[in-house]
């Protein structure tokens, strides 16, 4: 308990020294009454009638005053107060305010239901310890100390539901300039979490104006600390990749990653093709298709070159079954797909997959689609959605009355389904069966 105790002292000692050297950077600026009213629903009023008659601050925290001063409505509201848990808990229970999620009260979040909204209210903290992944807090009443605990600048904001923003490490003149970093040390706020070394690359894909007018110096420290996301699960790396590589230059930024290492540590093979993941990119804004339009799957196969890799990335990063079906598909098909000189081919790939494979109609277009899509054939993808799957005229049973014996049935299929596909698909199911010859699956 001492040390416990005596590390906590120390801490606040930090806190203090860092108080009186940084207090002259808080910047506060109001803003206009639209947007603010934008925010301000009927729950969030009344939550703030709350806090305000029980004594206690509360503020919108984050990304939602981030995206207020981008001119973006936020659709979620995190919530910043001086209210501990207990006494949260206690206010709500006087008020008759229900409570939902209360697995977050260890950190000290206490969810509020009003107005049919859930609303997330977190008292403010300072780490105490952490270890990359997980932080042992400490609860506070200092706005400033809470903030230096957040990742970038433009995430450490806070906004008074009167329309004041409280801005203590220059983040809304970072927005402005379209500059992403770290707040204070980033060795340090990389240390605290190293998901935030993903974090930096997607809001970078979202703040910036240029792709690669990155700051030198975040760049080195990310190249230090990029071991520690060994440490991270890898769901909380899937969440980020996949943002990243559907966001605003999700190419160089991946490539940017490379560069800095990241790539070993969240499932991407050593020799990663950073040449073909660029023509992708490149194919696609030729071909006018938004990549915000296409698989994240589909993307990321440009940069793998065998199963193996893939096998280590998927289980890496812990995708969907989905996820992974259309990651190996596209591998597999790619190479035909970008020599394919005629959608007849297209429409061969089709019936193979569903009259020959059996796969479900819709699940398997969206595939081919995809594939199209890597390929960036925009002509043969306007044919495929106009087009519809004619039905073979054969079935098992027809081939069995042939005297075909049961178990070549399916390779007798597979004959005709051919023959079928030669024919333009028009074939009848007289003259495909009249095709058999019935001795070729007698053995």
């Amino acid at each position: 308990m001492l040390s416990v105790a005596f590390r906590y002292i120390t801490q606040q000692t930090k806190f203090k020294a860092f108080n009186t050297i940084s207090r002259q950077f808080l910047h506060i600026m109001k803003l206009s009454s639209s947007q603010v009213d934008s925010v301000l629903s009927p729950g969030v009023k009344q939550l703030s009638s709350l806090f305000l008659k029980h004594g206690f601050e509360i503020r919108i925290a984050g990304g939602a005053v981030r995206d207020l001063l981008m001119g973006k409505t936020p659709h979620d509201l995190d919530f910043a107060t001086t209210a501990t848990p207990e006494e949260m808990k206690k206010m709500f229970e006087e008020e008759g305010v229900r409570m939902v999620n209360t697995g977050g009260e260890k950190h000290g979040t206490v969810t509020a239901r009003l107005e049919e909204e859930n609303f997330e209210c977190t008292t403010l903290r300072i780490d105490v310890e952490t270890d990359g992944r997980h932080a042992e807090v400490e609860f506070t009443k200092d706005w400033q100390l809470d903030a230096n605990r957040r990742d970038l600048t433009i995430n450490a904001m806070f906004l008074g539901l009167d329309g004041t923003v409280y801005d203590y490490f220059e983040g809304s003149k970072h927005l402005e300039r379209k500059i992403v970093t770290f707040v204070g040390d980033a060795d340090k706020r990389i240390q605290e979490d190293y998901l935030r070394i993903l974090r930096y690359f997607r809001f970078y894909g979202r703040i910036a104006d240029s792709p690669d007018n990155h700051n030198v110096e975040v760049l080195e420290s990310i190249k230090r600390n990029v071991e520690g996301l060994r440490r991270i699960a890898g769901e909380r790396i899937w969440v980020e990749v996949q943002k990243i590589v559907n966001g605003r230059f999700g190419g160089e930024l991946l490539v940017k990653m490379v560069e800095c290492g990241v790539g070993p540590y969240i499932g991407f093979p050593e020799t990663f093709d950073c040449d073909n993941l660029r023509r992708i990119y490149k194919r696609c804004e030729e071909a006018n298709i938004p990549t915000s339009d296409i698989h994240h799957m589909t993307l990321l196969a440009a940069g793998f070159s065998s199963e193996e890799e893939f096998v280590t990335f998927v289980a890496r990063i812990k995708c969907s079954k989905r996820e992974r079906e259309t990651m190996l598909f596209i591998m597999e098909q790619r190479d035909m797909a970008m020599k394919a000189n005629s959608f007849k081919e297209i429409q061969d790939l089709v019936v193979d997959l569903v009259i020959g494979e059996r796969r479900n109609k819709d699940v398997a277009l969206s595939f081919v689609r995809e594939l199209l899509k890597y390929a960036c054939k925009v002509d043969f993808l306007h044919e495929l959605d106009a087009w519809e799957i004619p039905k073979f005229p054969v079935n098992g049973n027809m081939i069995s009355d042939k005297g075909v014996p049961r178990k070549k049935i399916k390779n007798a299929m597979s004959d005709l389904i051919y023959e079928w596909k030669k024919s333009d698909f028009t074939l009848t199911a007289d003259e495909l069966l009249n095709l058999l010859d019935v001795s070729c699956y007698s053995s």
